[in-house]
Parts: C-alpha cells; structure tokens; sequence
C-alpha cells in the first residue's frame, strides 16, 4: 500500500535508494465477501510529503459494493546518493 505514495516522486518500494517503514496500518470489512470471487482493490494516495506516505485503499465486489478500505501510514528515509541529495538541498551537513 505504502508504494502508491511513492509514485509521484519516481520511486519504486524496492529501490534500494529508499527505506519505507511501515507507522501503521488499518484495514475495515464493511460487508460480507466471498475471497474466491473477483473484486477491484482501487488505491490512493492523497499525501506524500515530509520522509511520510499515507495511502488509501478501497475494495470492491464484483457487482461495485464496497467491501473493505484500508489505510496506511509509513515513513519513508532516502539513502546514500539520494540522500545525500536532499541534504546539499536543503542545506544540511554532510554527517548527520
């Protein structure tokens, strides 16, 4: 879930210039399911910003009821040359 936040800004979940951690996470079942029919997971992300992600999920059946939204919040560091970038941007030291 936490990887929709990351496309606007490039990156990939398991790009090795990134360390994603999960802060929490949520997941609510609104009605009853059958897990072997086909349902839509449509998911978001409405804020990415600050090293966080937070990223929303919708799960439909197949006839468009919305059965289960999740939610998830993550940290998200850059690491070596992609963190170094950030900090010569931002106009911290090198050490941190």
């Amino acid at each position: 879930l936490l990887g929709v936040a990351l496309v606007p800004h490039g990156v990939i979940i398991g790009s090795r210039s990134i360390q994603p951690a999960s802060l929490d996470h949520s997941m609510w079942f609104h009605r009853p399911f059958r897990a072997d029919e086909w349902m839509l997971y449509d998911q978001h992300s409405p804020s990415a910003s600050g090293g966080r992600g937070f990223a929303l999920g919708r799960v439909y059946s197949r006839d468009g009821a919305l059965i289960a939204s999740v939610a998830q919040e993550g940290l998200i560091r850059p690491l070596g040359e992609a963190r170094k970038a950030l900090q010569s941007r931002s106009g911290e030291a090198e050490e941190l």
